[in-house]
């Protein structure tokens, strides 16, 4: 038997990378797991596979019904959605900027609210947004995606406080450089692909870049009812990047 036998998650983005780790992990310790995507397909089919736009209110809120419809109430959110977006301040357009907050930031914002209801009602009410080591360290050529980061690391504690009182947990992982699709096509489009990859391993202190499964169990640990007197934390997956100050090699 496992902690999450009998809770229903709802893992956004869950179509591959981060959100495919997560959601594979919750289902395989006993959760009943809805993945909302664009393209959901990456999921397993023991999964509720539902499309969702996490940008369309609309979207949101309805596969959000289904959910509850189709698998009884929501106990977990992880709100995992994201994209990503290169360069200074200078790089990218208006446009740009307003379309990566819509999905980042205003996304988690459209997600939780349409779960709030449901996680009211739960045993286990938590929610754990997908933030970054963007939000705690500067990194460069990533102003747009850092500054977004920035706004999922506030949001969180804020959200901690505003539902401690009804039961509602909210917790957020800070995961460093992971080796999800995004980063491959970015390393795919770089000038020199292995000196890219070379680079971004360096810059963590373990070596080498975060897996997937690392920050999905992250995230169930937050998740789960073991981590019940834990609320308002920015749990760090990044392999000492944040934290650590290693003497150069000599």
């Amino acid at each position: 038997m496992s902690e999450f036998d009998g809770l229903v998650a709802v893992v956004t983005g869950g179509g591959s990378g981060i959100g495919l780790a997560t959601a594979s992990l919750l289902h395989e310790r006993g959760a009943r797991v809805a993945c909302l995507d664009l393209d959901p397909t990456g999921a397993p089919e023991s999964l509720l596979r539902l499309k969702a736009d996490v940008t369309d209110d609309a979207s949101v809120r309805a596969a959000i019904e289904t959910v509850v419809k189709q698998l009884g109430g929501i106990d977990i959110l992880v709100n995992n959605a994201g994209i990503g977006a290169q360069g200074t301040i200078e790089s990218n357009s208006d446009d740009e900027w307003r379309r990566v907050f819509d999905v980042n930031v205003f996304g988690m914002v459209r997600v939780a609210r349409a779960a709030l209801p449901h996680l009211r009602a739960s045993r286990n009410a938590v929610i754990v947004n997908t933030c970054s080591i963007a939000a705690t360290a500067g990194l460069p050529n990533r102003a747009l995606y850092s500054a977004t980061k920035g706004a999922v690391l506030s949001l969180t504690l804020a959200m901690a406080a505003d539902h401690v009182a009804e039961g509602i947990r909210v917790n957020c992982v800070n995961p460093g450089t992971a080796d999800t699709p995004w980063v491959r096509r970015l390393l795919d489009a770089a000038a020199d692909p292995d000196g890219e990859l070379a680079a971004l391993r360096a810059r963590q202190p373990m070596g080498r870049l975060v897996s997937a499964p690392e920050v999905a169990a992250a995230i169930a640990y937050l998740a789960s009812p073991l981590a019940a007197a834990t609320t308002g934390t920015a749990l760090a997956v990044d392999g000492g990047m944040q934290g650590l100050r290693l003497r150069p090699k000599t």
